[in-house]
């Protein structure tokens, strides 16, 4: 049992080591645009479609590669995911001119799609009881962290060895990590019969998925009314509606409606679309603070972002006693206001606020980020059935992806027409009401989704790799 138990961890490691690599790949890409834009003699402007092609092939294609993982093996489309992040990385740091850099971020950011809901799908099917809520804290506190730290990570590579770093250090550190994978990762799949594709239920969510995503990139800056940005707003319904008829009616569904029927689910994944919101919008006012009132370069900028992920990391270990004692339901309010908290008290900044004071407040925003981080996961992913798994973790990061994506967008528009200081209280009372609509969506429930009465697995039960 102790074998079988150490390689679960290490396991774990290696499955966490590639997600910190595809956040860190969202958020380190955007402090060294500048840096690329002079070498490769192209405008800001352009290059941010490097971040925006990776982003929107990754959220198009999230939740068809979890499903694709629960039918073919989450572990088999977690190794094709990492060769191919892994592969193409090599392609944007041989980049010549801003196409190749944009078609490599574009294509990793296929790879991205696959191993994100595969890494965190392997979750149950590896640990149970009080062990999974511990390791779904670590994937999290993984994918959490690396939004946080990622600026500053970019910023440090970019100043130290030049930005095509960026993608080389994925190479080493990747293939490492697919090496332990392959050696002490078991399969996990839906065994309900052979492969099925549900290729009209693919095609419409990727579709629904990359018009939104692509509608609220473009929107802040082309406005609202911009027919491009409408059509593709119609575009996402259209797709969406077309998508939910297809697979209410499917043999075999691309996505099961039948586990969002249970409201825990869905207060959950509510609960994750609000705090990435939050997050991101907070995380994206409060960079651009920093450089346009308080004179910070981009590096001294993430830098000072840092304590957020402190926060984070004291906040995890909170969240899954309460998890483990009380449920899934009330850690993630409790987690809400206490994001809500550390915003609100941005809400004093101006030119002349000492500086310290936003660290205390990112720590406040950070901890309460950790508190909430493992109940939503272990009540989005590890509450519906194990073969289902992937697909659930799939809709999970899509919830993440629209979540941030909506949160920028939403304070783009408040950083034009408010003070950062303003934009803060308005965030904080946005935080009040994402935690009345989670009461509201999220019935009372003492029960933990991941028990930590469970039985753990025994040793015969975990499928050894080929």
């Amino acid at each position: 049992m102790s074998g079988i138990s150490d390689r679960r961890w290490v396991s774990l490691t290696a499955c966490c080591t590639v997600t910190g690599l595809v956040w860190l790949a969202f958020a380190d890409l955007g402090v060294a645009i500048p840096t690329i834009a002079d070498d490769l003699g192209s405008d800001a402007l352009t290059l941010q479609w490097a971040n925006n092609a990776f982003s929107l092939v990754c959220g198009a294609l999230v939740i068809a590669a979890g499903r694709f993982g629960d039918e073919l093996g989450r572990r088999r489309a977690l190794e094709v995911g990492v060769v191919l992040f892994v592969a193409c990385a090599v392609v944007g740091a041989l980049a010549g001119g801003v196409g190749v850099l944009i078609a490599g971020r574009a294509l990793m950011g296929i790879g991205a799609a696959l191993i994100l809901p595969t890494t965190l799908g392997l979750v149950p099917a590896q640990f149970s009881g009080r062990a999974a809520l511990t390791a779904f804290g670590a994937w999290q506190a993984t994918a959490w962290g690396g939004q946080a730290v990622a600026p500053t990570i970019g910023g440090v590579v970019t100043e130290a060895f030049g930005w095509r770093w960026l993608f080389w250090l994925n190479l080493p550190i990747a293939l490492v990590a697919l090496l332990v994978i392959r050696a002490v990762t078991p399969e996990a799949r839906d065994a309900d019969g052979p492969l099925r594709i549900d290729v009209p239920g693919m095609v419409t969510i990727g579709l629904a998925a990359f018009c939104l995503l692509y509608a609220l990139t473009e929107g802040p800056d082309a406005g609202w009314g911009d027919p491009l940005v409408v059509a593709l707003a119609v575009g996402a319904v259209v797709a969406g509606a077309a998508w939910w008829v297809i697979e209410a009616r499917a043999s075999h569904p691309l996505v099961d409606l039948s586990p969002f029927r249970r409201r825990t689910l869905d207060g959950a994944l509510v609960a994750n679309l609000l705090a990435n919101l939050l997050f991101a919008g907070l995380m994206f006012l409060l960079v651009l603070w920093l450089q346009d009132d308080r004179g910070y370069d981009p590096l001294q900028a993430g830098l000072l972002t840092l304590p957020s992920a402190l926060g984070i990391v004291a906040g995890i270990p909170a969240g899954n006693r309460l998890n483990a004692a009380i449920g899934a339901r009330r850690p993630t309010l409790l987690g809400l206001v206490v994001m809500g908290s550390g915003v609100g008290l941005l809400g004093l900044l101006d030119d002349h606020v000492p500086i310290a004071l936003v660290g205390v407040a990112l720590v406040i925003v950070g901890l309460g980020v950790g508190i909430l981080a493992t109940p939503i996961s272990s009540a989005a992913v590890g509450g519906v059935p194990e073969a289902l798994a992937g697909t659930a973790a799939g809709v999970f990061k899509m919830s993440s992806m629209v979540g941030g994506v909506v949160g920028v967008a939403l304070f783009t528009g408040l950083d034009h027409d408010l003070s950062v200081g303003a934009s803060a209280i308005v965030m904080a009372l946005l935080a009040l009401v994402s935690t009345l609509v989670v009461v509201a969506v999220w019935p009372a429930d003492r029960a933990a989704v991941v028990s930590p009465r469970r039985r753990e697995v025994p040793a015969r039960e975990l499928r050894e790799p080929a």
